[in-house]
């Protein structure tokens, strides 16, 4: 009796996680319809952050890749032209091919994009914003520049080197790298310039598509509200509370010992913790 009893613990245990994944899953997918009804349009997320893996609950980090790629793509295409699309995005980046094709799909779609950034969309993330007929963002959210990155080595920062040393004093594959930044460049200078040309005058447009592709940041510069707005990108801030709720349902994985810790509650202003008035 006592051994079966042990077993039936072994045996929840092991099905738990799976239950739990599946029940997460459901949620989401709720409360996601709950905000297409709300808003009358099509919800996408993007929201990349560690999650665990198998039974051994090992953590992986998520960034934009092909099958994000795929599975967006897909998803417009089952989006009515006069239906809007919001799209919840959350992530470090990714690779330019996947961002590039996510960010021409949501610029084609004839109705209403907004993109709605609760904390960061840096790099690949920027690249899709920019293509959004309207960005939302929480007060202290950030995007990032889109400068391309050539293995561990910003492309700037390769012609830079090319152009203090010279060519005669690097190496062949230096100089090759260089030329490849050098395309690389310019390749995502067009490409934010033509995402942006038919939002503003093509001369902001362009001076927009330098600053942010060029390296005059590091590539994991925050760029807040006010600096956003400063170089021309028009920012709507305060996000709906259902945003919020949304995050919750993708939080990150548990660790053995958090570095955070609060009460998670709203305080009212004016009120202290038994609940009297100061």
């Amino acid at each position: 009796m006592f051994g079966d009893i042990i077993w039936l613990i072994i045996l929840f245990s092991f099905f738990m996680p799976t239950l739990e994944k599946r029940m997460l899953e459901y949620n989401r997918l709720k409360l996601i319809r709950v905000i297409e009804k709300k808003r009358k349009s099509r919800v996408i997320t993007i929201i990349h952050r560690q999650e665990s893996i198998s039974f051994f609950g090992l953590p992986i980090s998520r960034y934009i890749d092909i099958e994000d790629s795929e599975q967006i793509l897909r998803a417009i295409r089952l989006t009515p032209d006069d239906m809007p699309i919001d799209l919840v995005l959350h992530t470090p980046g990714g690779l330019v091919l996947a961002a590039s094709q996510i960010a021409q799909a949501l610029k084609r779609h004839p109705a209403k994009v907004t993109v709605f950034v609760p904390h960061y969309a840096m790099s690949g993330g920027t690249l899709i914003a920019l293509a959004a007929d309207e960005i939302v963002m929480d007060e202290n959210a950030v995007l990032g520049p889109v400068d391309p990155q050539l293995g561990n080595y910003p492309a700037a920062s390769l012609l830079k080197t090319l152009r203090v040393k010279g060519p005669q004093n690097v190496d062949d594959n230096t100089v090759v790298m260089a030329d490849i930044a050098e395309k690389a460049i310019l390749q995502i200078k067009d490409f934010v310039y033509d995402l942006l040309k038919e939002k503003m005058d093509p001369d902001k447009a362009e001076k927009l598509a330098e600053e942010l592709s060029t390296g005059r940041w590091t590539h994991d510069y925050p760029l807040d509200i006010e600096r956003l707005r400063a170089i021309g990108i028009n920012i709507t801030v305060g996000l709906p509370d259902y945003i919020y709720d949304l995050m919750e349902l993708y939080r990150q994985t548990d660790q053995r010992r958090p570095s955070v810790n609060y009460i998670p509650l709203p305080y009212k202003s004016g009120n202290d913790h038994n609940g009297k008035s100061q």
